[in-house]
């Protein structure tokens, strides 16, 4: 159900859209990490994946807005505990 603000969806609903409508993003995400970390970097950021995903995609990626990038690191996350070291994420302000 979208919350009632000027007639729009949520952030978090406009991002689970976007997610939904390009599941290949967040794999390309997921395969950047890796692929970052398999270098033996011992931090990874989000927006530097996010940059790197506009660079090889350049015409796939509208919409992705950077405000995404505390959600899908935490998907990321949900997904590879074993990152938590690496990927940084802080205390949600919102829902």
């Amino acid at each position: 159900m979208s919350t009632i603000t000027e007639g729009r969806p949520s952030f978090s609903e406009q991002f689970h859209a976007l997610n939904a409508g390009r599941p290949w993003v967040y794999r390309a995400l997921e395969r950047l990490a890796v692929q970052r970390l398999a270098t033996g970097a011992t931090r990874g950021g989000m927006k530097a994946l996010f940059e790197a995903l506009r660079w090889r995609h350049p015409r796939g990626v509208k919409g992705l807005n950077n405000n995404y990038t505390a959600l899908y690191a935490r998907r990321l996350l949900d997904a590879h505990p074993e990152w938590a070291c690496a990927i940084e994420v802080r205390r949600r302000r919102s829902p």
